[in-house]
Order: C-alpha cells, then sequence, then structure tokens
C-alpha cells in the first residue's frame, strides 16, 4: 500500500544514445558567376599573349597594318634612293652623249661619257676657284652663241688650253700660250700628250687676248669645225660644270681620260 505522504517517484532513465564528434563541415562555394564573353579577343587572352587564329595568323586587322607598314617602307626607300639619285647627279657626276663633230677623233657623235663634278663641288663648299688642269676635257654652260649660228644657252664640251692670267695667240694655224713659266710661248698641242699621235689638225682663226684671273681658253680637237673661244671668246672658271674622266660607249672604245 502507498503511502500518500511520500513524493511521488519518477521512473529511472535509461542509459541514453552516447554523442560522437561532430559531422564535418562542408565547404562554403561562392554563388556560381556567368561565363564571361566579350566582343574584344584582348580580354579573353592570357596576360603577355596576343590571340590568333587556329590557322597562326592575325587576322584581317593585322594583314591591313603590316600592308600599310610595307607601303610606307617602300615609300621611304623610294624617297631616299631618289635624293641619293639627286645629289649624285648635281654634286659628283653625270652622263652625257656627244652631240657634233667638234671633239673629233678624240670623242665621237653619240659617245656615252661620264662626267666628274667632285671637284668643281668642294671648289664651291670652300669658297675657292675651280680651275681644271690644261688639256683636260670639259663641260661648261656656254651662252651668247650668235657667233656659232646656234641658240641662246647650251652645254658644251672642249679642251682647256689656256689657264687664267696667260696670254692666248692663234696664228699660223697653231695656238700659242705665253705666261711667267713660259715668257716665250709653247704649243700645247706639241707638247702636251692629248696629241702625241697628231690628230688634231691646224688650227684656224687669228686670235690675240690675254686671260682675267677667272678665265679660261678652250678649243674642239677638231679645230676646222669647233665653235669655241676663237668664236665666242673666253669662259669664265665658274661656267665649268665638271671634266670628263670615262667614256663608257661605245664597249670597244671604253677609255679613261
Amino acid at each position: 500500500m502507498q503511502n500518500d505522504n511520500q513524493p511521488p517517484t519518477l521512473p529511472t532513465p535509461g542509459p541514453g544514445p552516447v554523442a560522437g564528434p561532430p559531422p564535418p563541415t562542408q565547404p562554403v562555394l561562392p554563388p556560381a558567376q556567368p561565363p564571361v564573353t566579350s566582343s574584344d579577343p584582348l580580354l579573353l587572352a592570357p596576360t603577355g599573349e596576343v590571340p590568333s587564329h587556329t590557322d597562326g595568323s592575325l587576322g584581317d586587322g593585322g594583314k591591313q597594318h603590316g600592308g600599310l607598314r610595307d607601303f610606307l617602307s617602300f615609300l621611304g626607300i623610294l624617297a631616299v634612293a631618289g635624293i641619293l639619285a639627286f645629289l649624285l647627279i648635281s654634286f659628283v657626276f653625270r652622263s652625257y652623249a656627244v652631240d657634233g663633230p667638234s671633239m673629233e677623233t678624240t670623242l665621237q657623235n653619240e659617245d656615252k661619257l661620264i662626267i666628274w663634278k667632285m671637284p668643281r663641288t668642294l671648289a664651291r663648299i670652300t669658297g675657292n676657284q675651280y680651275v681644271p688642269g690644261r688639256g683636260d676635257i670639259i663641260i661648261f654652260d656656254q651662252t651668247n652663241l650668235s657667233a656659232c649660228g646656234q641658240g641662246d644657252e647650251r652645254q658644251l664640251i672642249k679642251r682647256v688650253i689656256g689657264l687664267p692670267g696667260e696670254h692666248i695667240v692663234v696664228k699660223d694655224g697653231s695656238i700659242t700660250v705665253f705666261n711667267k713659266e713660259d715668257p716665250g710661248g709653247f704649243s700645247p698641242d706639241q707638247t702636251l700628250p692629248y696629241n702625241k699621235d697628231g690628230h688634231i689638225p691646224l688650227t684656224t682663226g687669228n686670235i690675240d687676248v690675254t686671260l682675267g684671273n677667272d678665265q679660261l681658253f678652250v678649243s674642239g680637237d677638231n679645230r676646222p669645225n669647233s665653235c669655241d673661244s676663237r668664236a665666242f671668246g673666253p669662259i669664265q672658271t665658274d661656267q665649268v660644270i665638271g671634266k670628263l674622266v670615262v667614256r663608257l660607249l661605245p664597249a670597244n672604245h671604253i677609255k679613261l681620260f
């Protein structure tokens, strides 16, 4: 019989479940990002690399830029070549063709020549007078050719006979030069090597002239058929363009002067 005055008793709990280790924590992943798309291929390329097409080319843009660079390079080469050609022709050398018989038989009509300009160019740069050597064959500008029955101005080719300050006499078929070294006079045609074979004929005319300090007396080798200082007088040294150094054509008559 149960005593009503005793507190009620609770049933003794039985053994409960034993707590194990907590479950492993799963990594938290960031929200998935939408795929990156861009019309600019450089945004998708690895750092320091330029994307290329599957065939290894750079595409139409690269071809256009490369073609433009090639074209500009070609124009640059043409410009440099043109400038060099202009400088060479103006100041170093130039080719000429003989027109006429006045230098026969030394030179024939249509012979192709190279004229050397560098000595004249250097003389002008340094402010000095260019005086070619006696016996040199020169090209020069000549105006007032009315005495020769020709136009107002031409480039002529003749041989230098008299130098600045000399006294020139043409008489009795020969040219005589008087200067300080030869006060009694001498004949260039007889003493210089350009006429060692005696091909130059007698010199017609009757001339007696003293050259100024900047004048030359010139004559063609074909004396009876040459319009030269015997007709239009002495020339000025600054009229000289250059002197003959090579005959190029005809090929079987190439010659150095």
